[in-house]
């Protein structure tokens, strides 16, 4: 029988999605969320502003967002493609993170 604890003697978590003991180091990265990435590669994060790198109609606004187009403080979805942005006139936006680069 087990009580969580490991040979080192550290507390495990049971993750009931896979059905594993996790150490806490791998339980804090598996809550975090999947690694969203923008066209280039790097690393995005809420709160980081992008650029698009290429126009894209947006679908039920009648508009098209050009490219260079700023947007400012994004929200990651949980979803590694997708990030939820704010824009001028529409409401709901959400952007694939492979048409957007991280502005520095």
């Amino acid at each position: 029988m087990s009580d969580g604890a490991g040979d080192d003697g550290g507390d495990y978590i049971y993750d009931e999605e896979t059905g594993e003991w996790l150490s806490p180091e791998d339980a804090a990265a598996r809550s975090a969320g999947p690694e969203v990435v923008d066209a280039v590669g790097n690393l995005l994060a809420d709160g980081d502003a992008v650029t698009l790198i290429k126009d894209l109609k947006v679908k039920g606004a009648g508009q098209t967002l050009k490219r260079g187009t700023l947007i400012k403080s994004i929200r990651l979805t949980g979803d590694a493609q997708e990030i939820d942005c704010k824009h001028e006139g529409i409401k709901g936006l959400v952007l694939r993170a492979e048409f957007v680069k991280k502005r520095s």
